[in-house]
């Protein structure tokens, strides 16, 4: 179908040269219905929806790019870093495009050999830079870059002077998700008191969002403070009822209480709240909630509700399969 259509188009511009775009010319319609589904957890229809459409063109840099990120929730590495590149190239000026390009290199790197891993994690390295110089004002990119600075080796480019000069980059545009990679900083150096400062610091700041609870809760699970733990994850539930555009927290924070084998109706009530809410999110694959809500209500002896949520989960993204959700 793919390869007719394109077919078409060259056997049109033989005649007519605006031929060729109206016939590569992705609707926008077409785009918003894709980026919908793929918020929504909707994989297999944004796939459908996806696939069959011209990779060059005016739009098919957004529909390349849309369709790398369906990869990324489907964990299908390969086939997203393919997509991403592709849209990198179609669109060299775009800095969301480089983030998840190097995103998906990032996580292609963990996947493989240790040879393998180490291109990949400098190529998403490079993204990365160029992500941030293409838009200094790209937060979530900015984050991602200090991240790695924080974490990886200086071999492969990593060291927390140059960490530590994104935070103040960060400063000026987000203070909490700065104070936030302070604290991952802080990990890394193995200052835990700093780091539970900063995580605090990122979650009770005036512009501070629920999922920064979900942080906190995550650095107490590490350190093993339980009842540190119980209470994040309760501020978290809290401020995501008073901000309903919050959902991702509610799944981040039942990720974490699962972890931690921890209160697990709370877990499935965080879940069921964010799917039944309205601010579903490709960070948070729907079809992976339903997996996780299948597991806690096996967990209490809900034979057939779990089963219930695996049929959601399959009906929205039968490429993947429950064994492929580790569990956090």
């Amino acid at each position: 179908m793919k390869a007719a259509r394109i077919h078409a188009c060259a056997a049109a511009a033989a005649w007519l040269a605006p031929a060729i775009v109206a016939c590569a010319q992705i609707p926008a319609a077409t785009l918003a219905q894709a980026n919908a589904d793929l918020q929504a957890g909707a994989a297999d229809q944004a796939i459908a929806l996806l696939s069959p459409l011209p990779t060059s063109g005016a739009g098919a840099d957004q529909a390349q790019n849309l369709l790398c990120r369906v990869r990324i929730t489907l964990q299908q590495w390969s086939q997203a870093a393919t997509e991403c590149q592709l849209a990198v190239k179609l669109n060299v000026d775009n800095s969301d495009y480089h983030m998840w390009l190097a995103r998906v290199l990032g996580q292609k790197a963990s996947h493989v050999n240790i040879f393998s891993a180490y291109g990949d994690a400098k190529s998403s390295l490079s993204e990365m830079q160029a992500a941030v110089k293409l838009n200094p004002q790209n937060a979530p990119a900015l984050l991602d870059l200090g991240d790695y600075y924080a974490q990886a080796p200086g071999i492969a480019g990593g060291g927390t002077d140059k960490a530590q000069a994104v935070a103040a980059q960060l400063d000026k545009v987000d203070a909490a998700k700065a104070a936030q990679l302070r604290g991952d900083i802080a990990v890394a150096q193995k200052n835990y008191t700093a780091a539970e400062e900063y995580y605090r610091q990122a979650a009770t700041g005036n512009n501070a969002s629920v999922d920064e609870w979900t942080v906190l809760a995550n650095f107490y699970r590490g350190r093993k403070q339980w009842t540190n733990l119980d209470s994040a994850i309760q501020s978290c539930v809290a401020a995501a009822a008073r901000n309903k555009d919050t959902g991702v927290a509610l799944y981040d924070g039942a990720g974490v209480l699962i972890a931690a084998k921890r209160n697990p109706q709370l877990a499935a009530q965080m879940l069921e709240n964010y799917l039944a809410g309205s601010s579903l999110t490709e960070e948070a694959p729907a079809f992976v909630a339903h997996i996780r809500l299948s597991r806690l209500k096996q967990q209490v002896g809900d034979a057939a509700g779990a089963q219930q949520e695996l049929a959601a989960a399959s009906n929205l993204a039968q490429e993947f399969k429950p064994s492929q959700d580790p569990a956090p």
